[in-house]
């Protein structure tokens, strides 16, 4: 008890930008061998300027039949936009596609519906536990209410960098295809039950990577916060 009114004094102390108003989370689904992609990929290349978001690319795998291995693709990427898909009561899965916070999903192209998704995401009402890197091996999650069924906290890291690919194959042969915030690696950190808790963060992978950690109901729900460090 002792401990966790100490951390529960500490999270309250956090300093003003760790308590700000979480980022809107926005993931991409996108592959390289993918033709409309590319478009959807250098649209959420602009979005990710936008004050207030945090933009995730998440390449997949499951296009690589069709003549090009995705250079950046890992398997659980995939697995992650199927439990939206069971979540969000899609059909299958699909690229390109946009998940907001979530809560809700677009199709890559549909700008203007993402655009709606976003601002509607900002101005909504939430109430999540204060965030904080504690240095560079530790986040600290504070007090608040978790959902039905539970919530887990993730470890993201992604390359902040823009990166240009030239498809070799399939249909997208002889195009570049730009990235942005292309994740290299996500980790399950451990569950969050509504009490302070500090979570260990693992090394990360390589260098110049951004690493972000979010609060999410579990089974692909909503993001309840979400904190980033460049």
């Amino acid at each position: 008890m002792r401990n966790v009114a100490l951390f529960s004094l500490l999270v309250a102390a956090l300093p003003l930008a760790a308590q700000a108003r979480p980022p809107v989370v926005v993931e991409l689904y996108t592959a390289q061998g993918c033709a409309s992609c590319g478009e959807a990929n250098a649209y959420v290349d602009k979005l990710a300027d936008k004050p207030g978001v945090l933009v995730l690319t998440f390449p997949v795998d499951y296009w690589d039949y069709l003549g090009w291995a995705d250079t950046f693709a890992k398997p659980e990427f995939a697995e992650r936009q199927k439990a939206y898909v069971a979540r969000l009561d899609l059909r299958e899965p699909y690229t390109p596609q946009v998940v907001v916070d979530g809560r809700a999903q677009a199709g890559g192209l549909q700008t203007d519906k993402i655009d709606k998704l976003v601002a509607d995401a900002a101005q909504a009402a939430r109430r999540a536990p204060d965030m904080a890197f504690i240095g560079q091996r530790r986040v600290d999650v504070g007090f608040g209410t978790p959902p039905r069924g539970g919530a887990e906290v993730w470890l993201i890291r992604y390359d902040p960098r823009e990166q240009d690919v030239t498809v070799r194959k399939g249909d997208n042969r002889g195009q570049t295809v730009p990235h942005r915030n292309v994740v290299v690696q996500i980790k399950r950190l451990g569950p969050w039950r509504g009490r302070p808790t500090a979570y260990r963060l693992p090394q990360a992978p390589a260098e110049g990577l951004a690493t972000a950690v979010i609060v999410q109901a579990a089974h692909g729900g909503r993001v309840l916060a979400a904190v980033r460090r460049d």
